[in-house]
């Protein structure tokens, strides 16, 4: 094993033994090389004649570029063209930091680390899989999650995903699933927990976070080494008798065997997918966060070598703007009607006969669960016959984007629905 992995190592095991066991064997091999980038940044610093290190070209004193691409952007060459570190602009990742803090209190005065930037929030969730999961390794998810976790943690990996019921009968979190499931794990397991939840939309009450977090806990406090991961993906929009933060602040400083990994998307917050740019912010004593920091970079400049550069930019800038929180608040309202009309067309009476309705009060989506009808079916035929797209999430529930209808045409798409169920029930 390369010596800079076992300083890293060492320092891990010195400081907490248990988030070190929670390691993968690929987790406890990485490190950050103190390769081309490292003497880069030193030259940086201290090369005031020539810096002849870093890979890039240059002309007049800047990043070499084309005139036909740059008049197009209104950005200094510099903040576009040569790479950024790998983990991320270091204004971005501060100003990103100041946003936790401020959309999460219970982040306040917790040990958490700086954000590290991602190529969006996919390749967040890869890196805790590289991190912590080796073959056979269990995640635990509500049998409502996003299909991609599949690729990221079983074929990637070789996990094993096992799940509980979302949902119990009063049509709340189902706590007492979610502690009979972990409680089965009795050495290690990773905890993926999506709140506003994809398929779903569905974000539990202050009173159920609550108690998912004492779960957690005292799961931990039989021994359990628990890697709790918050995908985030949809933070912020949450409309209703909910919760109005991430668990990462709450789990954060709980318990010594417990890792809390907050996994962000500027992606779907900003409404900037094309982007690509998310943070990965780990929870844990000063010396731990330097060593995963140190991993992360290793698995960064192993796999993409850093993030967009002029991503970064467009995002630093949209934070610091004046327009930013105004704005935002704009695009919520507008997602928030959409939401409320949802409820309002999917109380006709009508529907009941092909569909129920999971909970939902939050994110982009919400989902049917079907009446002696197959998903995959009704999904083939609303496309074929109305032009209606939609996700066949299993073979009971259809998965609606409720984010990408105007509200003035939800009533409509649902009305379309309804009518491909009766062609199909006749």
């Amino acid at each position: 094993m390369n010596a800079l992995a076992v300083q890293l190592n060492e320092k891990m095991q010195k400081e907490n033994p248990v988030i070190f066991d929670m390691l993968s064997d690929l987790g406890k091999s990485l490190y950050y090389p103190k390769g081309i980038l490292s003497q880069s940044a030193e030259a940086g610093k201290k090369a005031h004649r020539f810096n002849a290190t870093i890979g890039i070209a240059t002309e007049n004193g800047e990043p070499m570029h084309f005139r036909h691409i740059q008049e197009k952007l209104g950005y200094a060459p510099k903040d576009i063209y040569p790479y950024a570190a790998p983990q991320g602009k270091e204004l971005l990742r501060s100003i990103w930091k100041e946003k936790l803090l401020k959309d999460n209190p219970s982040m306040q005065n917790k040990s958490i680390g700086m954000p590290i930037v991602t190529s969006a929030l996919t390749h967040g969730l890869s890196i805790v899989a590289d991190l912590f999961m080796n073959p056979g390794d269990v995640l635990i998810s509500p049998e409502q999650y996003w299909g991609n976790y599949n690729t990221v943690f079983q074929i990637r990996r070789g996990g094993r995903v096992e799940t509980f019921p979302l949902f119990n009968e009063q049509n709340g979190f189902h706590v007492e699933a979610f502690r009979e499931t972990l409680t089965k794990q009795k050495e290690k397991a990773i905890v993926l927990l999506n709140f506003p939840n994809n398929p779903t939309g569905y974000t539990p009450s202050i009173s159920e976070a609550e108690a998912i977090v004492q779960v957690l806990k005292d799961v931990a406090a039989s021994g359990t080494k628990l890697v709790v991961v918050l995908d985030d993906a949809y933070f912020g929009l949450f409309y209703e008798d909910s919760i109005k933060e991430s668990l990462f602040g709450l789990l954060a400083d709980s318990h010594p065997n417990i890792l809390p990994v907050k996994i962000d998307g500027a992606t779907k917050e900003n409404y900037v997918w094309g982007l690509r740019v998310g943070f990965i912010t780990y929870a844990a004593t000063p010396d731990v966060l330097d060593a995963l920091e140190q991993k992360t970079k290793g698995i960064i400049r192993g796999t993409i070598s850093s993030g967009s550069h002029i991503s970064q930019t467009i995002l630093l800038e949209s934070l610091q703007s004046e327009e930013f929180l105004k704005e935002k608040e704009e695009k919520f309202q507008i997602m928030q009607s959409r939401a409320i009309k949802t409820k309002e067309v999917l109380a006709n009476e009508k529907f009941a006969s092909y569909w129920t309705y999971y909970p939902f009060n939050s994110g982009y989506f919400m989902c049917l669960k079907l009446t002696n009808l197959d998903a995959e079916t009704l999904r083939l035929h609303l496309l074929d016959q109305y032009g209606v797209g939609v996700i066949a999430s299993n073979k009971t529930d259809i998965r609606v984007a409720f984010s990408c209808v105007e509200a003035s045409d939800i009533e409509e798409l649902f009305d379309l629905i309804y009518q491909g169920c009766q062609d199909l029930t006749k």
